[in-house]
C-alpha cells in the first residue's frame, strides 16, 4: 500500500512541475560553480573543502533555526539507522566535494563535465538495481556505449579518468540514498554537513594556528569562503527536492546541463585542451544520452 501511494505521489503532474523545476535550478547552478572555485584557486582544495563544509552548516543551521524542525529533528537523532545512512551520505558529499574543487583547480574542468555526463547513466544503472526502476533495453545500450568510452579512454591516455568517475559514481550513490531515506531536504542536508564539520572546524582551527590558513588573510577570500556555504547549500537543496518528488532515471536526464554548462567553461573560458581523444570518449556518452533520452520520452511512469 506504501509502495502505490508513493507511485501516485511520484505520478502526480503538480509534483513533477516543481520536480523539474529544482532540478533545473540545481544542475544550472553546479554547471557555473567551476567559476566561483577558480577564485580560490591558489588555496588547497582541502582547505577550500574545509570551509564549503563549514559555511554550510552555519547556513543550514541558520535556515533550520527559523522553520524549527524540532519534532523531526528530535525524531532523527534518535534513529541510529537514519543517523548512519546520513553519515554515509555526508562522506559522500564532502568527497564529491573536495574531487570537484581539486578537479576545477587543477585544469580539469573538461573532466569533471565528463563525470557528470556520466551520473545520468549511473542514476538508471542504480535505480534498476536498486529501486526495481524498469531498465529500457535501450538504456541498458545506453549504458554499454558510455562504458565504451570510458575504456576507450583509459586505452588511449593509459590513465583512468578518477576525477570523472568519482565525481559520477559517488553522486549516483548520494542521489540513491538520499532518495530512499525518509528524511525532509533541508533537515537530511543540515544533518549531514553537522555531521562532517567536526572534522572541518579542527582542520581549519589547526591551519590558523599554524599559520598556513587562508581565512582572514584578505577581503575577497574571506567572504569567498563564507559565500561557499550559500553557493552550496542551495543547489543541493534544490536537488534534494527534485530527488524527492522524481524518478531517479527521469532525475538523471536533467543531469545534461550541468556538465554542459562545465564542458563550455574548461573549453572556451579556461582554454583547455579538447583532443581528438576526448571527442570520442564524448561522443560515445553524447551518443548514449541521446539514446536515453529519447527512450525517456517515449516511456511514462507505471502508475
Amino acid at each position: 500500500m506504501k509502495n502505490s501511494t508513493q507511485t501516485r505521489s511520484l505520478s502526480s503532474p503538480n509534483l513533477q512541475i516543481f520536480g523539474r523545476v529544482y532540478a533545473v535550478l540545481a544542475y544550472s547552478s553546479w554547471g557555473l560553480l567551476p567559476i566561483y572555485w577558480k577564485f580560490l584557486g591558489q588555496i588547497p582544495a582541502v582547505e577550500v573543502l574545509s570551509h564549503r563544509i563549514l559555511w554550510s552548516t552555519v547556513f543550514l543551521s541558520g535556515l533550520l533555526f527559523l522553520q524549527k524542525p524540532r519534532p523531526d529533528l528530535t525524531q532523527l537523532w534518535r534513529s541510529p539507522k537514519q543517523l548512519s545512512i546520513l553519515l554515509t551520505t555526508a562522506a559522500l558529499l564532502a568527497f564529491n566535494w573536495g574531487v570537484y574543487i581539486y578537479g576545477v583547480n587543477t585544469d580539469r574542468v573538461v573532466e569533471t563535465s565528463l563525470g557528470y555526463y556520466i551520473n545520468p547513466l549511473m542514476n538508471v544503472l542504480l535505480g534498476y538495481v536498486f529501486l526495481q526502476e524498469r531498465l529500457h533495453w535501450s538504456q541498458g545500450i545506453a549504458v554499454i556505449l558510455a562504458s565504451i568510452g570510458v575504456a576507450y579512454f583509459v586505452w588511449q591516455f593509459g590513465a583512468v579518468p578518477w576525477i570523472a568517475l568519482g565525481l559520477a559514481f559517488s553522486f549516483a550513490l548520494y542521489g540513491l540514498l538520499r532518495k530512499i531515506i525518509q528524511v525532509s531536504p533541508m533537515l537530511g542536508l543540515g544533518v549531514e554537513t553537522l555531521l562532517i564539520t567536526p572534522v572541518a572546524l579542527v582542520l581549519v582551527i589547526y591551519w590558523e594556528a599554524t599559520g598556513v590558513g587562508h581565512f582572514g588573510s584578505t577581503w575577497s577570500i574571506t567572504l569567498l569562503f563564507i559565500g561557499a556555504g550559500v553557493i552550496t547549500s542551495l543547489p543541493l537543496l534544490w536537488f534534494n527536492k527534485a530527488a524527492k518528488q522524481l524518478r531517479l532515471s527521469t532525475l538523471g536526464f536533467f543531469q545534461y546541463l550541468g556538465p554542459t554548462f562545465a564542458l563550455l567553461l574548461g573549453v572556451f573560458l579556461y582554454h583547455e585542451p579538447f583532443t581528438p581523444t576526448h571527442a570520442i570518449t564524448f561522443g560515445f556518452i553524447w551518443s548514449a544520452l541521446i539514446l536515453f533520452s529519447s527512450t525517456s520520452l517515449m516511456l511514462r511512469p507505471t502508475r
